[in-house]
């Protein structure tokens, strides 16, 4: 699926955000209040932070109440909408469905069988075909992607860069299965692959198999990337404080990624962060990625 260009998303109709949990929904409405328009949190219990929510126009939201947030956002005068934070993905049997939702049970039991990219392009359609026009938070606040270039001081190291160019390949290669958006490589070994675990998760597991003697001693890179034909606005891959946190946990020596399709979380506390770890954090215009 294609994304929209950037002009059609200039509107100065409220703008819903669909908030998860960190700190990017409120970067982005941050942005959107910069640019004068009014953003509306959707915020989902359990997963988006209630303090921080408590500082911008919002309603808390379940999912499942589908019906309920299509009356809610058209309320408020929302035509536009934006998915942003963290979400894991809920078994199904603990949703508890509006109405609007029973009735699109059988689709969304159908787009539940496949990766995330699947479930949330199949997501996206139900929204567009109740009238709301999706936008990526990139095309809507464009200061959350990752430039091109180092943040922080350090850099990656010629073995670093050979990890770097296996972890791309073997992205691009696992790309079509819709499998995850982040690798590790160590020593041009491949270390981990992500999966539905997600990339904190992944690299909790570098960790405990580093910690239990289970890997060599290279040190290794944490690479991300988009997948082939996704829905990028949905679902491009990010990096945040909490991201270094646990590559410096697995023992790596960097995370690279790819600039302009990476959405970063806090960039002034993730360069502080990589400095004091002694990580390089790197976008790169991976030409077969971007």
């Amino acid at each position: 699926m294609s994304e929209p260009a950037a002009a059609t998303t200039r509107d100065d109709s409220p703008l819903a955000i669909v908030c998860g949990g960190g700190s990017l929904p409120f970067a982005v409405a941050d942005a959107v209040a910069k640019r004068g328009r009014r953003a509306v949190l959707f915020a989902i219990r359990g997963w988006a932070d209630p303090q921080r929510v408590l500082g911008y126009p919002h309603h808390w939201a379940a999912l499942g109440r589908f019906g309920w947030f299509c009356r809610v956002a058209r309320q408020e005068g929302c035509r536009d909408v934006v998915f942003i934070g963290a979400l894991g993905r809920p078994a199904i049997w603990k949703i508890k469905p509006d109405l609007k939702t029973l009735q699109l049970l059988p689709r969304i039991f159908a787009i539940y069988r496949g990766g995330d990219d699947h479930l949330l392009s199949g997501v996206a359609r139900i929204f567009e075909e109740h009238g709301f026009r999706l936008i990526g938070a990139h095309e809507i606040a464009p200061e959350i992607l990752m430039p091109e270039g180092p943040l922080g001081r350090e850099r990656p190291s010629e073995r670093d860069d050979v990890d770097i160019a296996k972890g791309f390949a073997l992205l691009e290669a696992i790309s079509p299965f819709d499998i995850g958006q982040a690798a590790v490589v160590a020593g041009g070994r491949v270390l981990a692959v992500e999966a539905a675990e997600g990339t904190d998760q992944m690299l909790a597991r570098i960790h405990e198999l580093r910690k239990n003697g289970h890997m060599a001693a290279e040190r290794g890179v944490l690479i991300k990337a988009a997948k082939h034909g996704q829905d990028r606005r949905v679902d491009l891959p990010s990096i945040g404080p909490q991201t270094i946190v646990g590559a410096a946990r697995a023992g790596l020596a960097g995370i690279a990624v790819v600039a302009g399709s990476t959405i970063m979380a806090e960039p002034a506390q993730i360069a502080e962060l990589a400095d004091r770890e002694r990580l390089f954090v790197l976008g790169l215009r991976h030409a077969s990625a971007a």
